[in-house]
């Protein structure tokens, strides 16, 4: 994991996705999920690349359950995307990197990203 790279749990939920001012990416995974072992590097790579535009986190559904069940996560891995607080967006599987870059590119327009 990079630096840009969050670590969402229960406790800090409220602080660093409700309360972020922008678009915020939250993978919910587990260790024992091929698909989410699988998009993990991704994702990675993508809170790099958006760094600025967009803050990605992940979320342990495992660690976490009450957070999972809140926003009815029942399949892994789950992107969501929030903004002011709200669910704007969500995709489950691992996805390919240029569905998932669109996807982000079309959720923050106002934008371009360089990097690609």
């Amino acid at each position: 994991m990079n630096e840009s790279m969050k670590v969402f749990t229960g406790e800090t939920w409220e602080a660093e996705v409700l309360g972020v001012e922008g678009p915020v990416l939250v993978d919910f995974w587990a260790s024992w999920c091929p698909p989410c072992r699988k998009l993990s590097p991704l994702v990675d790579e993508l809170a790099r690349e958006y760094a600025g535009r967009v803050t990605v986190g992940k979320l342990d559904v495992d660690g976490h359950p009450e957070v999972a069940v809140r926003y009815g996560i029942t399949s892994i891995p789950s992107l969501l995307v929030f903004r002011d607080g709200q669910v704007v967006a969500q995709r489950i599987g691992a996805l390919p990197r240029e569905e998932l870059c669109r996807w982000l590119d079309e959720l923050t327009p106002a934008a371009t990203t360089a990097a690609r």
